[in-house]
């Protein structure tokens, strides 16, 4: 028998209660007919990004008056934050921002300053858009100037989303749901996890949907595992990438896992070395970064020092999670901070849940900081069983939707991510916790009566 419990940031209690209704989109009765991928594209975030020329916010003179988009600071200041914050906002020509730099353009009554230039059209038609190029949009604005070009998604669903199912879901719906993610153009679907079916009874079956999965190709098909009986069991079943987790909060460890933090990192190391004599890559998790149900807020040096021993046992990439989800970008910052000052940005992603409508903007302040690996579940699934009112995961459609709409690659297909959303919800019996799956699976639904 295994002797640990489920781990903390996972789940998919309380997801349904989150959601809510959203009004139709403006103007779906009066569009001629179009396929459903027609409309989706459309409706897209993409199709309303403004054109890349249009987004530089520079200085502008009004009435005598110049107005500069840097905000008024010290050089004693600019010298402070170009040490403390690396990812600091930069100019359109690169250089970092200064009070010097102020250029101004007139302003009359059909004209919008934006950048070095004046244009009387913001929006531009969709075609130029596509014409221009996601990657001029982000290489000429200068509050995206740091995003990552291509953004890894990790597909959490199938296992964190699943994971706290009351009701057993059938082994051939979970190998379906794998299928269909991993055809939607995900790189990565965390499959299952190796854990004692007397505490994960929704996952007793990992080792017949690996053994299902084993003949699909070209995807990463990670699983979760608590100790060496977990890896032994997984190596069995044909598992070829494993994952292992920690918590930063003592309390929390010892709740879930009946273990001390650095036990939990002791079993983690033994992992770490049967992985590597096999060739098996390790991908480490990191829970309660932000805060933890009994302790309350983690210090971000607690986050770094758990990080830094999984990253420095041989963990490929740690996964940062916000099991509790109470993270705002004011609260990622400092964690994150101390985090990459001993792991690089490179090597890590990030995993946050939704339950204060968080995820977003911290996916985005993290993305700004030099991040480009996003855990995310379909359809919001999942949440945290020893967290309170914890919800889900952030949705995979809304992560897809917003990069998509700041111009950066995901090699995702919206449109096949929201049916498999729909797909899955329905096998659960509950409404999608993505607001996008909601508004886009309306337009969808109606395209499909014309």
């Amino acid at each position: 028998m295994y002797e640990l419990n489920i781990f903390g940031f996972v789940s998919s209690v309380g997801s349904a209660s989150r959601m809510s209704s959203l009004e139709e989109p403006l103007g779906f009765d009066k569009l001629p007919s179009m396929n459903t991928i027609d409309r989706i594209q459309r409706f897209s975030s993409g199709a309303c990004r403004p054109r890349s020329d249009d987004m530089g916010m520079g200085s502008c003179r009004i009435d005598g008056m110049s107005w500069s988009s840097s905000n008024s600071c010290s050089d004693d200041y600019d010298e402070y934050t170009k040490e403390t914050f690396p990812w600091k906002r930069q100019t359109m020509d690169g250089s970092p921002r200064a009070n010097t730099c102020r250029r101004a353009c007139n302003l009359d009554n059909n004209r919008i300053p934006y950048g070095n230039i004046c244009e009387s059209s913001y929006f531009p038609d969709h075609d130029e858009l596509e014409s221009r190029g996601s990657q001029d949009f982000l290489a000429t604005n200068k509050f995206l100037k740091g995003m990552p070009k291509l953004v890894k998604i990790v597909e959490v669903g199938p296992r964190d989303g699943l994971q706290n199912e009351k009701n057993f879901v059938p082994t051939t719906i979970k190998v379906e749901l794998i299928r269909r993610l991993v055809s939607c153009g995900l790189s990565v679907v965390e499959a299952t996890s190796f854990v004692s079916p007397k505490w994960v009874p929704q996952l007793s079956d990992a080792k017949y949907v690996m053994e299902a999965v084993g003949d699909i190709e070209g995807v990463r098909l990670p699983v979760l595992i608590p100790n060496m009986k977990g890896f032994e069991a997984a190596i069995a079943a044909g598992a070829k990438e494993i994952g292992v987790f920690a918590s930063a909060s003592e309390a929390f460890s010892k709740a879930n896992i009946n273990c001390s933090i650095e036990e939990s990192l002791s079993r983690c190391r033994a992992v770490v070395r049967g992985a590597k004599e096999l060739s098996i890559p390790v991908r480490g998790y990191v829970s309660c970064a932000i805060a933890c149900p009994d302790e309350g807020p983690t210090p971000p040096s607690k986050v770094a020092y758990v990080a830094k021993e999984l990253y420095e046992m041989g963990c490929f990439e740690i996964s940062i999670a916000d099991t509790t989800g109470v993270g705002t970008p004011g609260t990622v910052v400092p964690m994150l901070e101390a985090v990459m000052a001993v792991v690089p940005s490179e090597k890590l992603a990030v995993h946050f849940h939704d339950t204060y409508g968080q995820s977003l903007p911290n996916i985005l302040i993290s993305l700004q900081m030099g991040i480009s690996t996003i855990d995310s579940s379909v359809a919001g699934l999942g949440g945290c069983p020893y967290a309170k009112g914890a919800t889900g995961n952030v949705a995979t459609e809304d992560v897809v939707y917003m990069l998509d709409g700041l111009g950066v690659k995901t090699n995702v297909d919206l449109s096949k991510l929201i049916m498999v959303g729909d797909f899955i919800t329905k096998q659960l019996g509950r409404p999608s916790g993505s607001k996008t799956a909601i508004v886009l699976g309306r337009a969808m639904a109606d395209a499909s009566k014309m």
